[in-house]
């Protein structure tokens, strides 16, 4: 069966993902195409399109449409969701009835509108699955496990905002708990980001990235959000309020800028803002961790410590980094692209499941758009770029990289979700002092303070990581080995810390054909890897586009598939 997904039910990361008897075979974001972070309020057309040409199949060959959105389950959850939010915004306790017809149509007319763009016919049938539910289904059905405990954490998806579920023999998930708005993690957090001074579901990572700088204990953030009986609760009156209660353009509340004082503006990482980044990130670990053990101890002692994680707050790799080190916990499958994005992907898995296709694990995220060399050379020869063809790209880039030098890396099939996996990447030499400096400042144009993180041979990933765990994906923490921090220093965060991809010769033979002669050649088991694409931006997805960031940027090297693009 061939099933195509839509996500961009909310308004943001719209994506599209297709697959083919339960393989997926594309998935790409809008964004990419739109060169709009996020892009949104748009429709995945674009992505649409894309995922259909790549597979070789007409629109008209779709045989069912998954759609991350389910109005039965927002009908069903609206009672609870009023009389919770009634303290919280009475205007918007009210608009769950008064206006609950209008929001189901706005998401039916963006999947119509979107569908009509694509090329899908009108009768094509459509499957509405429950937002939660496609996240986790995005995590459980693609781990390639048989059983799961499942935790789907995000901003909102229908009224849910958490989901604690299991996954079972069957393929099925049932659900153990759910929390609804406003008592949302994904909410919370993205608040605590707009305070300090970042665009929320886009800087949460910043607030990550920050964490580290500071010391929880110095801030106290229990007034807002607390944790017990099982779930959690955002208390009212500080985040998302009403206009009038607001600190300026700011959802946070006035009150919330008395005790804690004005929002952070500018780049610098400066107190008392690193310490509340630092309390923020220990509540989000603290109330993982309290849903882990109040509801899946049972189901992990039964599965044998297999936990799946996704939604938004999924990104957050220290909180997953202490998911996996709790002692409940033997083995964790995040789903990578655990924000909307991957809900389109999420949809399709479980409406496939629901139709008996065997759902295939993940094992790579190399499902965008690729570029052939007569295209590559026909877009340089616009160009008055210096660049040659040498015999071996990789000896060639594997050698500047000993050199200490820094090179954009732009091969094969664009990733979908956040993470540069090694074909929209750009690559430096961890072990050079000040190259994330250099990187920050004259290439990416961001905060100074913001960590990277390596790409890691598989032979080796033991010694970096001092852990066998699978780590594919960029989206697992761990504390770097003793052995290897000073020798890739510049790829481990303040905390000691390090986000690695793990990579396998099987997955993207090329990327590792470079990092084992880059190995060969230092003794340097890893490189940095940050994704090709400046501050603000979306990930480079084509040619020209590499080519434009090269150009305004300080970037020296370009690997441009075959060819080495330079300014020298």
């Amino acid at each position: 069966m061939t099933i195509l997904g839509i996500g961009g039910a909310f308004g943001h990361d719209p994506a599209a993902a297709l697959l083919m008897d339960g393989r997926l075979v594309a998935a790409a974001e809008e964004e990419r195409f739109l060169r709009e972070k996020h892009a949104f309020g748009k429709p995945a057309i674009q992505a649409g399109k894309f995922v259909l040409e790549m597979a070789g199949i007409h629109p008209s060959d779709v045989d069912l449409v998954a759609f991350p959105f389910s109005p039965d389950t927002q009908t069903r959850q609206r009672s609870a969701f009023a009389r919770r939010m009634w303290t919280h915004d009475p205007v918007r306790s009210v608009r769950a009835y008064t206006e609950h017809g209008r929001k189901i149509r706005k998401r039916r007319n963006y999947l119509r509108d979107t569908l009509r763009g694509i090329g899908i016919p009108e009768t094509a049938p459509i499957r509405e699955v429950d937002h939660h539910l496609a996240h986790a289904s995005s995590a459980f059905h693609l781990s390639g496990w048989e059983t799961a405990a499942i935790l789907s954490i995000d901003g909102a998806g229908g009224y849910t905002a958490t989901l604690v579920a299991e996954g079972r023999p069957d393929g099925s998930i049932h659900e153990i708990a759910s929390i609804l708005e406003p008592d949302s993690l994904g909410h919370y957090f993205a608040g605590i980001t707009e305070y300090l001074g970042f665009l929320p579901n886009d800087g949460e990572f910043k607030v990550m990235g920050m964490a580290p700088y500071g010391d929880p204990s110095r801030v106290d953030l229990g007034f807002a959000l607390r944790v017990g009986n099982g779930g959690y609760r955002v208390e009212d009156g500080y985040w998302w309020v009403p206009r009038r209660q607001r600190s300026g353009d700011l959802h946070c509340s006035r009150k919330l800028v008395q005790q804690l004082g004005p929002a952070r503006v500018g780049d610098e990482c400066l107190e008392p803002y690193i310490h509340i980044a630092a309390a923020a990130q220990r509540q989000l670990e603290a109330v993982a961790v309290h849903l882990l053990e109040h509801h899946l101890a049972g189901v992990l002692s039964r599965n044998g410590g297999r936990l799946c994680v996704s939604g938004g707050c999924a990104l957050n790799v220290k909180m997953n980094q202490v998911l996996l080190e709790h002692p409940l916990v033997n083995e964790i499958f995040v789903q990578p692209v655990a924000n909307d994005a991957g809900s389109a992907m999420g949809a399709a898995t479980y409406a496939a499941w629901e139709r008996g296709d065997r759902v295939e694990a993940m094992r790579h995220l190399y499902l965008g758009p690729e570029f052939s060399d007569a295209e590559i050379s026909a877009v340089l020869a616009k160009q008055s770029l210096p660049h040659s063809r040498p015999d071996s790209i990789t000896e060639t880039v594997a050698q500047l990289l000993a050199e200490g030098k820094i090179c954009a890396w732009f091969q094969g099939r664009m990733e979908f979700g956040p993470r540069a996996l090694g074909n929209r990447s750009i690559l430096a030499n961890p072990s050079v002092p000040g190259m994330t400096d250099e990187i920050n400042l004259q290439i990416k144009f961001r905060e100074k303070w913001r960590p990277f993180c390596p790409s890691v041979l598989h032979t080796q990933s033991a010694e970096v990581l001092g852990s066998t765990h699978p780590a594919p994906y960029m989206i697992l923490a761990f504390d770097a080995a003793e052995g290897v921090r000073t020798l890739i220093r510049e790829a481990v965060h303040i905390d000691g810390s390090i986000r690695p991809q793990v990579v396998d010769p099987a997955a993207n033979p090329r990327y590792h054909a470079l990092l084992h002669r880059f190995h060969e050649l230092t003794g340097v088991p890893a490189v940095i890897n940050t994704s090709l694409n400046r501050r603000g931006e979306p990930m480079i997805c084509r040619p020209e586009e590499a080519l434009d960031m090269f150009r305004g940027s300080g970037l020296h090297y370009l690997a441009l598939g075959d060819h080495l693009v330079t300014k020298q």
